[in-house]
């Protein structure tokens, strides 16, 4: 059936609300109709990562958008820029880059979205709720929304995620419908070691795994721990939208819409059906590394941005140990998480021990890292995906707690023995 437009719908394609608004709303719907949407729907908010500065046409078009009166019609947050303006003497880009950089987000600002400057919306109080339907961008961003808090969005990028905050409506299609978020791949991860599974190491390894196998599906785990924290879901997220387009996932007994593998499933469980081993996980694990030389250089921590609890486990390994005079020590974090850390001193105890925060961008996506001299070391598996073609550098992946011994030591050491039997 052919896409159908209510009278709010057509009187903003019609122009009534200003030109800003008309070409938004046209956007929703060419794209509502190539999905083969049958109506709109309402959201009750955004995430925008079209703030991030790729270049003149993005900007072009915001500020085409801020010019002529554009103004979000609900809740709207935004993803990483390319600038940390909390910390701006990082910054090691040219000047016409980060002068247009700075253009983009003053454009979305004027636009009335919160300057949050984060890719973890979902780490700030007011997040969406179960069922509700958002229009979230940003890969990590989406899956997490889908698959940890039950909201639902589509994969929205660049403009589209800024027309759908303009006008509050979306295609009522994807992964806002019921049957696209039924889990159609089952992966079992009862035979991974229990000690293996007990680590947080695991999860980005297990999202990797999983992302490269199942293209654009939704996949349910088994086997998993039940009530896995939302920062493990997150690393099983993030990681399987970089190898792949994991847009959402089901944990049973850890997700909102897994209470058992039936429902995930929609009532149908799937055939298709793939057993993950100790094996599969350690070569998932190795793919994620491209450096055999043992002199760090770094360790960057946070991508995804760090939350609360693993700014806690960190302060923990560091305990009263510095960072080693040669490595440059960096984790990415949200404003909301910043000062959260201010509020408790532990901005200060992490600054006394060697650790840059960054916050507003990434230090995979725009240049605050210092030269690097040797390899770069993290515990992010979207990091790791990245980092060496967009920087350069050559990378190792570990747990957090190689990483801090890592850089303590100035060498790059692993505990292997994790792994021993998997």
């Amino acid at each position: 059936m052919p896409l159908t437009l209510d009278a709010r719908d057509q009187a903003l394609l019609d122009g009534t609300a200003g030109p800003a608004a008309a070409l938004a709303m046209r956007v929703v719907v060419r794209t509502a109709e190539s999905m083969e949407a049958e109506h709109l729907l309402d959201i009750t908010g955004a995430h925008i990562d079209s703030c991030l500065y790729h270049g003149q046409a993005g900007l072009d078009f915001a500020q085409r958008l801020a010019d002529d009166g554009a103004q979000v019609s609900v809740p709207t947050t935004l993803n990483v820029s390319s600038l940390d303006l909390l910390h701006p003497e990082l910054y090691r880009g040219d000047d016409h880059t980060r002068d247009q950089a700075r253009a983009l987000m003053n454009a979305y600002e004027a636009m009335g979205c919160e300057p949050t400057w984060t890719c973890a919306p979902y780490q700030m109080d007011a997040r969406p709720r179960l069922g509700e339907n958002v229009a979230w961008a940003e890969s990590n961003a989406i899956v997490f929304a889908n698959a940890v808090l039950g909201a639902r969005t589509h994969r929205y990028g660049d403009f589209l995620d800024i027309a759908a905050a303009i006008t509050g409506r979306a295609p009522a299609a994807g992964l806002h419908l019921d049957t696209a978020r039924h889990a159609t791949i089952v992966f079992d991860v009862s035979a991974v070691p229990a000690k293996l599974l007990d680590l947080d190491v695991a999860y980005p390894v297990i999202g990797h795994h999983i992302g490269k196998l199942v293209g654009s599906a939704v996949p349910v785990i088994v086997g998993a721990p039940a009530g896995l924290s939302e920062d493990r879901l997150k690393a099983i997220g993030s990681a399987g939208a970089s190898s792949g387009s994991l847009a959402m996932f089901h944990v049973v007994g850890s997700t909102p819409e897994a209470p058992d593998l039936e429902t995930a499933c929609g009532g149908r469980v799937p055939t298709d059906r793939h057993v993950i081993t100790a094996a599969d996980l350690r070569t998932a694990r190795d793919q994620l590394t491209t450096s055999t030389n043992a002199r760090l250089g770094a360790i960057s921590l946070g991508t995804p941005h760090y939350s609360v609890p693993e700014f806690a486990r960190l302060i923990e390994l560091l305990g009263d140990r510095r960072i080693h005079a040669d490595v440059h020590a960096y984790v990415n974090t949200g404003r909301s998480v910043a000062h959260e850390l201010d509020l408790r001193g532990w901005s200060a105890r992490l600054a006394d021990a060697g650790v840059q925060l960054v916050t507003d961008t990434c230090t995979y996506i725009t240049p605050v890292m210092a030269d690097i001299h040797g390899t770069a070391m993290t515990d992010s598996a979207k990091w790791a995906y990245y980092a060496p073609g967009n920087l350069g550098l050559d990378v190792a992946f570990g747990s957090v707690e190689d990483c801090v011994e890592s850089a303590v030591r100035g060498e790059v050491v692993r505990d292997e023995g994790v792994w021993a039997d998997a």
